[in-house]
C-alpha cells in the first residue's frame, strides 16, 4: 500500500515533474543508442504532386516495400512489395539504401550493398525494377561487385549510366548491352567522379549529367598525379604495417588537373572544353545542362575562390562564351540554386553583392540580373523554385539567427518576403516540396523537441497529417529531468553573440561552478543553434557532473548574419574567432556571478579543436584546462581548397597562417591539455597531432594524449570507440577541472 501511495503522489504532486528523473548515463548514450531518432523516408514525391513514395518495412517479410500515399486523404498503397525485390535464385529481398524514380515513374533504380567512399556511401550495387514488366534486373553484370556509383536513368529511362572504378558506362536495359565510354581510368585518373577535396570541400560527388536528348553525356575528368600523396598507416590489421595512399593538395601545393568532356552515349572520341586559365589552379565547381538544349552551363572557380566565372558551353561546337562574372574581395561560396524559367531565357542566381545572401534572376546572356528575395536577411537555403506558381521558397530567420522558417518571394514580379512558417513554433524547420508547391513535408524540432515530421498543405501550413512525432524519444528525454539550454546574449561592445548555456539540475546560484565552453568558431558550421542536436546528451551529462556548459558562435560562424559578419574573419582563421572566445569569455565571468573564474576549460573538435588550442595557448591566464579533438595545429597542413578560400594564398598571408596555427604558440601552454586523434583521419590528419605533440616536447610542455588507431575524423568506428572516447573527456575534466558548486 505504501508503494502505491508513493508512486500517487510522485506523479501527481504539483512540484513534481510528469515523469521520474531517469539516470543519464554514457552507456545509454554512446553504447545502447537508448536516444536514437525514428525517421521516415527517404520521401519522394511523385510525378503527379499530390502524392509520395516512402520506403517502409514489409510487415512479413525481413525487407523493404515502397509505398505511395496520397497527400490529401492519406490513402496508402504498396507500389513495390519485398516479394517483388527478391533476386531470381534468392530467398531474401534487397535492403534498400535508397532509391530513384524514372521521370515517368514506371520504373525505379535501387540501391544497395553499399560501401562508403571517405565520408558517404556512394558505392555499392544498383538494381532496376520495371514496375509494368515486373522484372528486376541487376546492373554492371560482370563487374566488380559494390563498385558502382552514382547510376542514372536517362531521360527516357531507356538506358542507365553510372560510374565504375573510375570509369564511365552506359547499359542499356533491354539488350543489358554495357558500353564502356572510358578507358583510362584508375590510379591517377578518374572519370564522372572526384578526388578527396572535390568531394569534401566543394560538395562534388556525381560527376556526370546526361543530355536532356539523351545522346550524350558530359562529365568531369580529373588527373591527379601532381598532387601530393599522404600516406593513411593501418598497424593494427596485419603483422606488417599497410600504407594507404590519398592524393591531398595541402595548402600551397599542387591541385587535381580537372576538365570537362562531352561523349556519345553510344562511345567513341570525347571532345573537351578548351575553358582557360590552368586546370591546376582553377576549380570547375558546377556543371550541368540548360534544360532543353545542348548546351552546358559551368563554374570556373579560381584557385583563391574569390572569382566564379560563368560559361555556357554547346556540346556541338565545343565553343565557350562567358556570360557571368561573379567577384568578391575575400571569398565565395558555390551554391545548388540555379533553376531555368521562362523557356531557359533566365536563371536562378544566389549572390552576397548587396550585403546578404539572397536569389537574383539573371538573363540567358548575362546582362540583366533581378534581385528577388529582398530584404535585409539572409536566405539560409532555397527550398524549392516553382516557375509555373511564381514563387521560390526558401529558409530565412531575419529576427533570430539560432533558429530557421520558411519564407516566399515572387520571381515574375517585384514583391516583399511573406512568412510561411506560423508564428509560434520557434526552432528550425524544414521543408521538402512537391512539385507545385501545394504540399510539403515538413520536419520540426527545438533544443527539447526530438523532430516532428508532418504533412502540411500550402501556402497556409494546414497540418493534413504527422509521419513520425518521436513520442517515445520525447518522453525517454522529459524523464531525464534535464535543465533546457538557455539562449543567451553575449555583448563584447564591438559586436554581440549569440550563446547557450546548460546548467546542472540541482543548479544552485549562490554558488560558483566551473566553466566548459564548447567551442568550433569557423565558417563551416555554427554551435547555438535552437536545434534537437540529439538532445546535446554529452553536454546535458558534463552539467549533471557539476559544470556550466557554454557556447557562443563568434564572428565569421556559419549564421544568417550577413555578408560582412561571415566575411570578417578572412585572413585570419584561428585569430579573430580566439579574440572574440576569449572577450565572450571575459563578459561572461563579469556578468554571471555563480561561475568561478578559476576553474574555465574549453573543448572543440576539428575546427573546434584547432580553436581551442588556440585560446589555450594565447590566453593561458584564462583557460585552465582544454580538450582538443582532431584538430588542425598548422594550417599548413590541411586542404588547400578550404583553407586557401578563408585564408587566401600561402604567399599572400603568410604571417596569418604562421600566427593562426596553434602550433606556433605551443610555447605558451601553462594549463591542462588533452589531444585527441584517430590515425585513419584521411580529414585532418595525425600528422597535425604529431607535429604539435613533437613541439610541446620541444618546449617541455607536459599534456596529455589519447590516440585512436584506424579510426577517422568522427572517431566512431570499430567496437566501444564512442563510449571509450567520451570516458576518456569524462575522466580528464574530473581529474583536472573539479566539478560542481562551491
Amino acid at each position: 500500500m505504501k508503494k502505491i501511495v508513493l508512486v500517487v503522489f510522485y506523479f501527481f504532486t504539483a512540484a513534481s515533474p510528469v515523469f521520474p528523473q531517469a539516470p543519464l548515463s554514457l552507456e545509454g548514450i554512446y553504447r545502447d543508442n537508448a536516444f536514437t531518432q525514428k525517421r521516415f523516408g527517404p520521401i519522394r514525391w511523385m510525378k503527379d504532386s499530390e502524392s509520395y513514395s516512402s520506403i517502409e518495412k514489409n510487415p512479413r517479410l525481413d525487407g523493404d516495400d515502397i509505398v505511395r500515399y496520397e497527400a490529401v486523404s492519406g490513402d496508402r498503397s504498396v507500389l513495390i512489395s519485398a516479394e517483388e525485390l527478391i533476386p531470381a535464385g534468392a530467398t531474401e529481398p534487397l535492403e534498400v539504401a535508397d532509391y530513384q524514380w524514372s521521370e515517368d515513374n514506371s520504373k525505379v533504380l535501387l540501391f544497395t550493398n553499399t560501401r562508403k567512399v571517405w565520408r558517404y556511401h556512394t558505392r555499392g550495387d544498383y538494381w532496376v525494377l520495371d514496375r509494368d514488366q515486373k522484372q528486376l534486373t541487376q546492373l554492371g553484370v560482370g563487374l566488380p561487385s559494390s563498385s558502382l556509383m552514382f547510376a542514372k536513368f536517362s531521360p527516357d529511362a531507356s538506358k542507365i549510366a553510372y560510374v565504375s572504378e573510375h570509369n564511365l558506362f552506359v547499359e542499356t536495359l533491354v539488350s543489358k548491352k554495357i558500353t564502356q565510354l572510358t578507358e583510362d581510368g584508375g590510379e591517377n585518373i578518374i572519370n564522372g567522379t572526384f578526388d578527396w577535396v572535390y568531394e569534401e570541400e566543394l560538395g562534388c560527388r556525381d560527376g556526370f549529367r546526361w543530355s536532356p536528348d539523351g545522346e550524350k553525356i558530359a562529365y568531369w575528368h580529373s588527373d591527379t598525379q601532381d598532387i601530393g600523396t599522404f600516406y593513411l598507416i593501418n598497424n593494427i590489421d596485419s603483422i606488417y604495417s599497410q600504407p594507404i595512399p590519398l592524393p591531398y593538395p595541402k595548402v600551397g601545393e599542387r591541385l587535381s588537373s580537372v576538365k570537362i568532356g562531352v561523349i556519345s552515349a553510344e562511345g567513341g572520341a570525347t571532345k573537351w572544353f578548351a575553358i582557360p586559365g590552368d586546370p591546376q589552379n582553377n576549380y570547375l565547381a558546377r556543371m550541368d545542362f540548360i534544360p532543353d538544349s545542348q548546351e552546358v552551363l559551368i563554374q570556373q572557380l579560381n584557385r583563391p575562390q574569390n572569382k566564379n566565372t560563368v560559361w555556357i558551353g554547346d556540346t556541338r561546337t565545343m565553343e565557350l562564351t562567358e556570360i557571368l562574372e561573379e567577384n568578391e574581395e575575400t571569398f565565395l561560396d558555390i551554391h545548388d540554386n540555379l533553376i531555368w524559367m521562362d523557356d531557359q531565357q533566365f536563371f536562378t542566381w544566389t549572390s552576397e553583392r548587396d550585403g546578404w545572401r539572397h536569389l537574383y534572376k539573371v538573363s540567358r546572356n548575362g546582362t540583366s540580373m533581378t534581385l528577388l528575395t529582398q530584404g535585409a536577411f539572409d536566405v539560409e537555403r532555397v527550398s524549392h523554385i516553382d516557375p509555373e506558381g511564381g514563387y521560390v521558397y526558401y529558409i530565412a530567420s531575419p529576427e533570430n539567427f539560432t533558429q530557421r522558417y520558411l519564407y516566399r518571394s515572387p520571381i515574375h514580379e517585384t514583391g516583399k518576403a511573406e512568412r510561411i512558417t506560423p508564428v509560434g513554433i520557434p526552432g528550425q524547420h524544414a521543408y521538402q516540396l512537391s512539385g507545385n508547391s501545394q504540399f510539403a513535408i515538413h520536419t520540426y524540432h527545438n533544443a527539447v523537441t526530438p523532430p516532428t515530421i508532418s504533412l502540411i498543405e500550402l501556402p497556409g501550413h494546414k497540418e493534413l497529417r504527422v509521419l513520425e512525432d518521436n513520442g517515445a524519444l520525447k518522453e525517454k528525454y522529459d524523464a531525464l529531468g534535464l535543465r533546457p539550454k538557455e539562449f543567451v546574449k553575449i555583448d563584447i561592445g564591438e559586436v554581440t553573440f549569440d550563446a547557450f548555456m546548460i546548467k546542472p539540475v540541482d543548479f544552485d546560484p549562490s554558488k560558483k561552478y566551473p566553466l566548459i565552453i564548447y567551442v568550433y568558431g569557423e565558417p563551416a558550421g555554427s554551435t547555438v543553434q535552437d536545434g534537437w542536436m540529439n538532445g546535446d546528451l554529452w553536454h546535458q551529462y558534463l552539467a549533471q557532473k557539476g559544470y556550466i556548459v557554454m557556447s557562443i558562435d563568434n564572428r565569421g560562424t556559419k549564421t544568417p548574419r550577413g555578408r560582412e559578419w561571415r566575411k570578417s574573419i578572412y585572413g585570419q582563421i584561428g585569430i579573430l574567432a580566439s579574440k572574440d572566445q576569449y572577450a565572450a569569455a571575459q563578459k561572461i565571468l563579469s556578468t554571471y556571478d555563480f561561475i568561478d573564474a578559476s576553474r574555465v576549460g574549453i573543448w572543440g573538435w576539428s575546427g573546434g579543436g584547432q580553436m581551442t588550442l588556440n585560446c589555450l595557448f594565447r590566453y593561458p591566464e584564462l583557460y585552465k584546462t582544454g580538450i582538443a579533438v582532431s584538430f588542425v595545429s598548422d594550417q599548413r597542413l590541411y586542404d588547400a581548397t578550404y583553407q586557401e578560400r578563408y585564408m587566401g594564398l600561402l604567399e599572400d598571408n603568410p604571417s596569418g597562417y604562421f600566427e593562426g596555427s596553434p602550433i606556433n604558440h605551443a610555447e605558451k601552454l601553462e594549463g591542462n591539455l588533452l589531444v585527441m586523434h584517430g590515425t585513419a583521419d584521411d580529414n585532418v590528419h595525425y600528422q597535425s597531432f604529431e607535429m604539435l605533440a613533437d613541439r610541446l616536447i620541444q618546449h617541455n610542455k607536459l599534456f596529455s594524449m589519447m590516440v585512436y588507431p584506424m579510426r577517422a575524423h568522427g572517431i566512431n568506428e570499430r567496437e566501444n570507440t564512442s563510449l571509450h572516447l567520451r570516458r576518456t573527456m569524462e575522466k580528464f575534466w574530473m581529474e583536472n577541472l573539479t566539478p560542481g558548486g562551491r
